[in-house]
């Protein structure tokens, strides 16, 4: 029979991280979180729309945001932000959320070494705002609605003051309309504005 043996916990012969150290593991945290973004092909501005939120709620709390408890996330999102717009609420929440998912995935060890804290989002099924589902639906147009469109747009080729322009957004857009080209696909198969020909053939 196997003797028993106390098991003791390794938390006790670790040394708190400094304030410094602390204070270079956060920065690194927010650029590896930028990286990992851009990898999943966000766009920059995108990024640092996220970034400013992010930065915002750090600026109030005061104190990292894996520090951050639901109880904290009530106030800021409840009465710091109570008037604000919807889709700023919606945004700064999405944001803490995606955060917070980066954290728990890549962090929550180190975090939990150096702090004790065990990460745990602060945006729960109580205090998430509302709309998400709202905010990103979109309803495409129905078809009369897109032969009215491109009917009026052809009749005012003749009319319009800059001919070479208007014919090229008009083209563009009939093209993804009827072939589903992606915008930067339609921009590369026409030519530049510039060099396009007005109505009498002339630049």
């Amino acid at each position: 029979m196997a003797a028993l043996a106390a098991v003791r916990d390794l938390r006790e012969h670790w040394a708190p991280a400094s304030a410094g150290e602390l204070e270079r593991f956060e920065t690194d945290v927010l650029s590896g979180f930028v990286l990992a973004r851009a990898s999943a092909g966000l766009a920059d501005g995108t990024i640092c729309g996220a970034v400013g939120h992010l930065d915002q709620i750090r600026t109030w709390f005061g104190r990292p945001l894996w520090d951050i408890e639901p109880a904290d996330a009530d106030v800021y999102f409840g009465k710091v932000l109570r008037h604000s717009p919807s889709g700023t609420r919606l945004g700064r929440s999405q944001t803490l959320s995606t955060y917070f998912m980066f954290l728990e995935l890549r962090h929550k060890v180190e975090i939990h070494r150096m702090t004790g804290r065990v990460v745990e989002c602060p945006i729960d099924e109580m205090n998430r705002s509302r709309g998400a589902k709202d905010a990103q639906l979109r309803i495409p147009p129905s078809e009369p609605e897109i032969g009215t469109l491109f009917t009026g747009w052809g009749g005012e080729l003749a009319t319009c003051r800059k001919f070479a322009p208007t014919a090229r957004n008009y083209t563009a857009s009939k093209l993804m309309s009827q072939v589903g080209l992606r915008v930067s696909e339609a921009c590369g198969s026409l030519p530049c504005a510039r060099c396009s020909p007005g109505p009498s053939g002339t630049g």
